[in-house]
Order: structure tokens, then sequence, then C-alpha cells
């Protein structure tokens, strides 16, 4: 192996709305990283992800690397609700966007026989959110294709592309697809009803080594032989393994990105409640992660309107914010949270300049957050991931929420990379170097925690429903 180079990990991390492939140290650091926009394809027979051209990408991008890094490993990491129905000839079906409305056509088939909350901990979600229900409207809709196939969860669907040994692992199966059961460890009766329990390749840990790159794939990227594609894991949970592989006291990891994640690590399931969009995701070890999110992202930009949304407000505009009064009042996006239903709206006098709206929705998604932390019985160490992580406003609000409880900024920039690191030192059988984490300093707290009386005064009534794991 040439050691000219340094080594790396090639992290391929397809996120909703971007992609980055970055080479990344075993200390979780990125030192090259591309990236593009992740597009959805409107053309027939549904909306859809172009694989052939993210495989492309890929390439040229893996190529990159090499000039520069030993890369030693690559790993895949995705977004959640999404699969790929595959033969050996490849792809039979498109990979659909789980924003696809069209599935709703089967919703009444489909609840009565996969809604199972109180074993699957998945709650029921609009449109594709629940991969479930794409996999019974694509069965329904193309059975020829679909009864060939075999289904490969998003993240080794790239892995196989790569090294062409399909397989499957448990994050992406326990991320609100209705197809599994957290507590048991095993497919749910609606999958093995479906017979499709039967169409997953071998289980493996997202950790695992699958093999070297195809030929083809070496001969475009100059991998070596000695490189290893691992399984690849959600990314989510990549950002949860960055710190339970060194943790054992309760804390929460608050993944932000066009969803905000919160998995919080030491609260009971008996506590989940489908009405509030609360739900146990599957950590990369096979075991339930007590967790509540909503598209927070997605919400920014709504708030922000134009090019705000791309502005880093700072405390000092959060401190605008606060003494203008105005609020966000949820929801402004209908695809996750405790809200979902509720159209979002603005009181008091909304804020005309870039920066302020920026902090306006900075507060609304640190509000948000504490909401949905307080549900989650949220104990210990709060660390926020991702695009978040580096937004004072919304750092500093959430800070103060949470008081006296901690909160620590990652430094790493999407959250994802440490976790993509962990697992190659996982597969090396080596234990992952605590993350370095910076304490964040909370905001007037006794001005947070008065506008927090204030916004949830004016939030509007949740179902209540005795829906409860």
């Amino acid at each position: 192996m040439n050691t000219s180079r340094p080594a790396a990990v090639a992290v391929f991390d397809v996120g909703k709305s971007n992609v980055r492939l970055s080479a990344v140290n075993d200390a979780g650091v990125a030192m090259l990283t591309l990236d593009r926009q992740n597009s959805v394809d409107s053309s027939p027979p549904y909306p859809h992800f172009d694989a052939d051209a993210l495989y492309a990408w890929l390439l040229d991008g893996l190529a990159t690397l090499t000039r520069d890094f030993e890369v030693t490993s690559v790993v895949p990491v995705t977004h959640g609700a999404c699969a790929a129905l595959v033969d050996d000839d490849g792809l039979v079906l498109p990979i659909m966007d789980y924003e696809f409305r069209g599935v709703s056509d089967v919703d009444a088939d489909y609840d009565s026989i996969a809604r199972d909350f109180a074993h699957t901990a998945s709650p029921r979600l609009p449109a594709g959110l629940n991969l479930g229900r794409q996999l019974f409207w694509q069965q329904r809709q193309y059975p020829l294709e679909f009864n060939r196939a075999t289904i490969l969860p998003y993240p080794q669907y790239w892995a196989a592309r790569l090294c062409g040994v399909p397989s499957w692992e448990p994050t992406s199966l326990g991320c609100h697809t209705d197809l599994w059961e957290p507590q048991r460890g095993d497919f749910s009766s609606f999958a093995k009803t479906m017979g499709w329990d039967a169409r997953f390749e071998r289980r493996v840990s997202a950790w695992t080594p699958l093999g070297p790159p195809l030929p083809e794939v070496a001969q475009r990227t100059d991998l070596s032989n000695e490189c290893k594609i691992l399984a690849g894991i959600h990314d989510s949970n990549a950002s949860y393994l960055a710190h339970r592989a060194t943790r054992e006291d309760p804390f929460c990891v608050v993944s932000t990105g066009t969803w905000i994640v919160m998995m919080a690590h030491g609260s009971p399931l008996d506590i989940l409640r489908e009405d509030l969009d609360t739900l146990a995701n599957v950590d990369a070890f096979g075991n339930p992660v007590t967790t509540a999110r909503f598209m927070g992202g997605r919400e920014y930009a709504a708030i922000c309107g134009g090019d705000a949304d791309v502005m880093q407000p700072s405390v000092g505009d959060l401190e605008t914010i606060l003494a203008s009064g105005a609020l966000a009042i949820p929801s402004f996006a209908d695809q996750g949270g405790p809200f979902r239903d509720q159209p979002g709206r603005v009181v008091g006098i909304a804020p005309d300049a870039p920066r302020n709206r920026s902090a306006l929705a900075a507060l609304y998604c640190a509000l948000m957050t504490d909401y949905c932390l307080t549900m989650l019985e949220a104990r210990g160490d709060i660390i926020l991931e991702g695009r978040l992580a580096s937004n004072d406003a919304f750092a500093a609000a959430l800070a103060a929420l949470r008081e006296p409880q901690p909160v620590f900024c990652s430094r790493d920039e999407t959250g994802t990379l440490r976790g993509a690191a962990a697992l190659r030192l996982l597969a090396r059988g080596k234990r992952p170097q605590p993350a370095k984490l910076d304490p964040y300093p909370p905001g007037d707290v006794a001005k947070l925690k008065s506008t927090r009386l204030r916004w949830q005064s004016l939030l509007p009534t949740t179902r209540l429903s005795s829906s409860r794991i």
C-alpha cells in the first residue's frame, strides 16, 4: 500500500437535500469534502432519485480523493425512509422520494394491516415516510418487478453497488418503517405477513467490511483492492454512534439538517406516543433509542424566506428578536413532529432584515427542540450535531432553555463524519475515542424561559391518545 499519502475513510453522505463525499481521518475530521445538491427526478413512474447520476458523481469523487489520500474504507451514510429494489442486473424500479404522496392511495388497506405502534414504535406518517407504505404501493403497482426484487436499505444499496455484496443492518429498518420490532430485534408481523423478511439478504453490522471494490469501480477510482467497503448506516444513527460508542450515562444527540432528530440514550421507551410523532430508532448495536424529530431544516428555511436561511444569526440577533416579541408558532412543514397537522404562523411584528428572520427561525427551532427533549424526558448532556451546531442564535437559545442541563456543540459540521470514522475503528476491533465537544454558554436564561411560557400558551392543541409503547 502506498503510504506517501495520508490514510482516510471516504464517507459518502447522502442527505435528503445535499450529498457529500469526504476524506475523513480517524478523529472524524474532514480533510477534503466534495458536495452537490440531491435533486429529485419528477419524471415517471414516480418522483425518484437519479441513482446513476449519483453513482457517476461518487466514482468521480472517489477518483479525486485517491489522488491525495490512501482511501482505506468507504462508508455509505444515508437518510432514512428509503430502500432500493434490485435484482442481479441492478435496480428493477427507481428509488422513490419519500415525499411522494401518491402512495397514500393505499392508506386504508395499508393501515389496516401495518399499523402496530405498540410493537413497532413506528408512528403513522404522511406520504412515503413509512418505508413499508412505499413497498406496499410498489408491490401493488408493479407486481412483476417487485416480485423478482431483493430489498436493500439505502446505505447498503450504495455499499452493494461499490462491492457487489448485498446485505442489510438494522439502523435503516428501525427508522419508522413499520417493518421492525425494536424491542424484539426482529422483523414486524406485518413484514412477515407480506413475506418481505425473506427478500432481505444477509444481516450484518453497520461496520462489517463487505469486501473490496468491484474491478470496474477500482479501475474508475484507483481504489486499492485492500480498501474495504463497509455496510454503512442511517445518518442520524451515525451522529448518535459517534457518542454512544464511548458513553454509558444518559445523554441526547440533537442531529440537525433537513430534519432535527433527537435521540435520547437512557430515556424509557414507555413514554413514546404515536400522536406526538415520538418513535424508537434502532442504533448500530441493535438497541432501541427513544426518539423525537421535526422537519427543522425545512421549517427554518420557510420562516426565513428567500436567502435568509443561509445566514448565521448571532446572539445579538437573537436578543433583537427577543426584544421584538415576534414568535413563530408551529408548524411550517407537515411531514413530522408533534404539530405536523397545524398551519404555521408568525405572531407579533415579523422582522424584515434577513439576519432577524434567521434569528426568528433559530429561536423557533430551539423552542421546538426544547419541547421535544421534554417529551423524551432527555437527561444528561445535550450534544448538537450538524448544520445548526454552528448557529450561535440556536445554540444560545437552546442552552438557556435547557439550563441547568449542559449543551455541547460538536466540531463535526455534518454530524455524521465522526460516526463513520467510528465504524472504521469498530471494523478494526478498536474503540473510538470520545468526541471533543465545546460547551455552549446559555443566552439570557430569564428572558428565554419567559419567552417559552408565552410560546407554549400560543401552541395549538395536540391530539391526545392512549397509543403508547
